[in-house]
């Protein structure tokens, strides 16, 4: 990765979440960025992942309605029931 031309865009989508993140070193952002100003496809991959992100992080502070976690918690505790091993003593 040392010429940012020769990004390939498996290497700039392997490398998306962190650059989203801003957790990447400066020269591998640039590299990364320079890759997406040029390829219309990871542009657009990139776009809808900082969309989404946004999103999830706007529902993650979203107060839930009472019956919407009551239906949860009763279909969670349903699940545990149904799957739960069966019990040798029994």
């Amino acid at each position: 990765m040392t010429d940012s031309d020769d990004m390939t865009c498996e290497e700039a989508l392997r490398l998306l979440a962190e650059y989203i993140d801003g957790e990447l070193e400066d020269a591998t952002r640039g590299d990364v960025q320079r890759h997406l100003d040029a390829c219309r496809g990871c542009y657009s991959r990139a776009e809808f992942e900082r969309r989404l992100k946004t999103q999830l992080v706007a529902i993650g502070t979203a107060a839930v309605r009472p019956q919407l976690e009551e239906r949860v918690r009763a279909l969670i505790g349903q699940f545990t029931v149904a799957t739960r091993p069966p019990n040798d003593h029994e």
